[in-house]
């Protein structure tokens, strides 16, 4: 099957919530460039032109280009670029440099087709709060969990247990096998489905990760409070620093107070607590 990449350009306020109609629609991340364009990926020619042609009902002033994604091997390239980062105490490796010595504890994480290396700014920004704001025995969810970095720093950090939400069915195969490579995988697990149905159910827990766009972060508030005992912290991630002016009077009515930030590349998180 030959892989189609759609960039898809639109004006800069619907950027985010036609980003978030992309994650639904073809239930894989996408990417966001320097300039604006959302890049999403299709699985042929037909299921591009089905995309092109719905996203099209959706936002008037669009435009969408169709490019052929050269095939290669997909087992191993996406190790390209992926190095051994340290965040606070924590250390994050993938498995073919595992071998490198830490003073801290270690997050061994091989991300294959699943979001979430470490070499991203959102997700470096949330493993961040997550190193300063984690308490010991916490129980945790991660929404929107990809590889599962977030719920294994966070078990390797000391939390009790963690629990990953996953839209994308490919993504938690991936996860599981990382939850092995770090043996937590008795602490660390994984669902897929929509997070605004599984997230209340799982509750009340100690702390919510959320590395998601900011119109699913916005759209979760009301569900990831009913998840989150009072008086405890949430993460919200996967946000552009100008997004920051947007998020946070959302975050005040939804009943949360921002209490600490970090800004990684132009990628912003934010810890706020519920009140």
């Amino acid at each position: 099957m030959s892989w189609i990449a759609l960039e898809v350009s639109v004006a800069p306020d619907e950027r985010a919530s036609v980003g978030a109609w992309l994650v639904e629609r073809t239930g894989h991340a996408i990417e966001e460039r320097d300039d604006g364009t959302l890049v999403a990926f299709a699985g042929g020619v037909d299921s591009a032109t089905d995309i092109d042609r719905d996203i099209r009902g959706i936002t008037d002033d669009v435009t969408v280009i169709h490019r052929v994604v050269p095939e290669e091997d997909w087992s191993t390239s996406w190790r390209s670029g992926i190095v051994v980062r340290q965040f606070g105490n924590l250390t994050l490796a993938p498995s073919w440099l595992a071998h490198e010595e830490s003073a801290g504890p270690r997050v061994i994480i091989d991300p294959e087709s699943a979001f979430g290396s470490g070499e991203h700014g959102s997700t470096r920004a949330a493993l961040a709060l997550l190193e300063r704001h984690l308490r010991p025995g916490q129980r945790v969810l991660d929404l929107g969990s990809g590889s599962g970095i977030l719920s294994i720093a966070a078990v390797v950090l000391g939390a009790r247990d963690a629990t990953g939400i996953e839209v994308d069915e490919e993504s938690v195969p991936v996860a599981e096998r990382n939850a092995e490579r770090n043996g937590v995988e008795g602490r660390a697990k994984f669902l897929q489905g929509d997070a605004a149905n599984l997230a209340p159910l799982l509750g009340p827990v100690d702390l919510v990760l959320s590395n998601i766009l900011r119109v699913v972060n916005v759209a979760l508030l009301p569900e990831i409070r009913a998840s989150l005992k009072p008086g405890h912290l949430a993460i919200f991630s996967g946000m552009e620093g100008p997004e920051a002016d947007q998020f946070i009077p959302e975050l005040l009515r939804a009943g949360f107070e921002p209490v600490d930030e970090v800004t990684d590349a132009g990628w912003w998180a934010v810890a706020a607590r519920r009140v």
